[in-house]
């Protein structure tokens, strides 16, 4: 199932500058390794070393938190769209 993947600007150096691919998948997980194998590097870039979404990183499936869903075990369907969303900090103003 093709899903559209929106990558945020710090990992479009991985996709060749693309904002956003088409990845293969049935879960969230799916997508991450399809990534991964697509894009080299891009796995560890949003991925702990054991395998799970980084805190730091937000997934959105139709946008939506997939924290409050499934997380990686997510399901996906043709058609859907995956946001990337590094979490931004800042300081004082």
């Amino acid at each position: 199932m093709a899903v559209t993947v929106r990558i945020p600007t710090p990992l479009r150096s991985l996709t060749k500058g693309a904002d956003v691919v088409n990845v293969e998948g049935k879960n969230i997980k799916d997508v991450v390794e399809n990534l991964e194998a697509t894009y080299t590097g891009i796995k560890e870039r949003i991925c702990d070393n054991n395998g799970q979404i980084r805190r730091f990183i937000n997934f959105y499936l139709n946008d939506e938190d997939i924290r409050f869903m499934g997380n990686l075990d997510t399901p996906v369907k043709d058609g859907d769209h995956i946001s990337i969303v590094p979490a931004i900090a800042g300081g004082n103003l």
